[in-house]
């Protein structure tokens, strides 16, 4: 018989947090923007929002429906990825997330390109690259970048928003 640690969705589950529990547990969901938490504990939180993927809903529709400088702001809070590893600041899951697809381990080849498309992307977009590494590594990273830099700049603003709603569920599944 195998035993299992519940989940903090199971211990505490999200509708019976105090606002300021709720933003300590699931501020940091979203990359440095605890106004999302806050955004949706002021809605209202319900047992409908129990589980990892009606909380990573409702959390993406509170980012949905904020103006473009509040999302852009949100953008500009995520880390580069790889190219700029060793001096960013990183969160703990920022960091984890980018080991685990191998970006701290990248060959100096691989880490001047990271580099290169950083800069060219941030130039172009005024925001970091931002992908959700969990289940790809490098090579696929890497691919995806030197794709996504050729985008128009309402495309890749609406896919780095999708990115960082992945990044966010799959954060929210991890609890």
């Amino acid at each position: 018989m195998t035993s299992t640690t519940p989940s903090l969705f199971e211990t505490r589950p999200p509708s019976t947090l105090a606002e300021s529990a709720f933003v300590s547990r699931y501020g940091w969901v979203y990359e440095h923007s605890p106004w999302v938490a806050h955004k949706l504990y002021e809605r209202g939180i319900t047992s409908a929002l129990d589980t990892p993927t009606a909380l990573a809903d409702a959390m993406a529709a509170v980012v949905n429906g904020a103006v473009d400088d509040d999302k852009l702001s949100l953008l500009r809070a995520h880390p580069d990825l790889a190219g700029k590893l060793a001096l960013a600041d990183l969160t703990a899951s920022s960091q984890s997330e980018q080991k685990g697809a191998g970006l701290d381990q990248c060959s100096p080849n691989e880490l001047a390109r990271f580099t290169e498309l950083n800069d060219a992307y941030k130039q172009k977009f005024g925001f970091p690259f931002i992908f959700a590494v969990k289940g790809f590594d490098r090579a696929d990273i890497l691919a995806a970048f030197e794709r996504r830099v050729k985008n128009d700049a309402e495309a890749e603003f609406n896919e780095a928003i999708g990115q960082v709603h992945r990044i966010a569920k799959l954060r929210l599944e991890d609890l």
